[in-house]
């Protein structure tokens, strides 16, 4: 069975969203999120998602182009 997080069950505090929000903006991966707020990668999506944060890479080109 897995390892419930320390913060599991308690309300999240505008702190955790205000630090996914800046994680988010800098493209931290999300396991990473996870790992720096101490929630899981699921709680970190539902956090985003109600806060209207988006959790996708913003520095990547949408198309896989090799110099020629």
């Amino acid at each position: 069975m897995a390892k419930t997080p320390s913060n599991h069950g308690k309300p999240i505090t505008t702190q955790v969203v205000q630090q996914i929000k800046n994680l988010a903006a800098h493209n931290t991966p999300t396991g990473l999120i996870a790992y720096k707020t101490q929630r899981t990668e699921n709680s970190v999506r539902a956090i985003a998602s109600d806060n209207n944060i988006s959790l996708k890479p913003t520095n990547q080109s949408p198309y896989n182009r090799t110099k020629k």
